[in-house]
């Protein structure tokens, strides 16, 4: 589970069985066209599921050096899975995930981009333009 509130608020309302794991960061932006482009020597594959859009990164051999997806719901997107792998860190892969997937929510009529991000992905996020709002719990239950 995970909720937009501080642990301090929720650790005493849990019943047992509930454990604290990482907690995150909820962000949202105003979307802006950018006009991304695929890094010198990758591929970029798009694919569009149902109200899912996919945005995976490759090396000239095909595998997947970054990847993100995002749902539409309306007027808003919201981002999510967006990894880069640990040998292709550095390189611009994940902005070019982050702008393609919101270069493509603009076409589809969404306006406002909301995901929850790690600490390494605030960074990210943050020279994106995006902005925290509240903190992220994540809870687990294991009775």
């Amino acid at each position: 589970m995970k909720t937009p509130a501080g642990p301090e608020e929720l650790d005493s309302w849990l019943p047992p069985g509930w454990t604290r794991e990482e907690d995150g960061h909820l962000m949202a932006v105003d979307l802006m066209a950018t006009l991304p482009v695929v890094p010198q020597g990758c591929t970029a594959a798009v694919e569009t599921i149902g109200a899912v859009t996919h945005v995976r990164v490759l090396d000239p051999a095909g595998e997947r050096m970054a990847a993100g997806q995002m749902a539409a719901l309306g007027e808003a997107v919201v981002m999510d899975r967006v990894v880069t792998a640990e040998a292709y860190r550095r390189r611009g892969l994940g902005d070019f995930v982050m702008r393609e997937l919101a270069d493509r929510a603009l076409r589809q009529g969404a306006v406002l981009g909301v995901l929850g991000a790690t600490d390494n992905g605030r960074a990210l996020y943050e020279t994106l333009g995006w902005k925290k709002h509240a903190t992220l719990a994540e809870y687990v239950y294991r009775p």
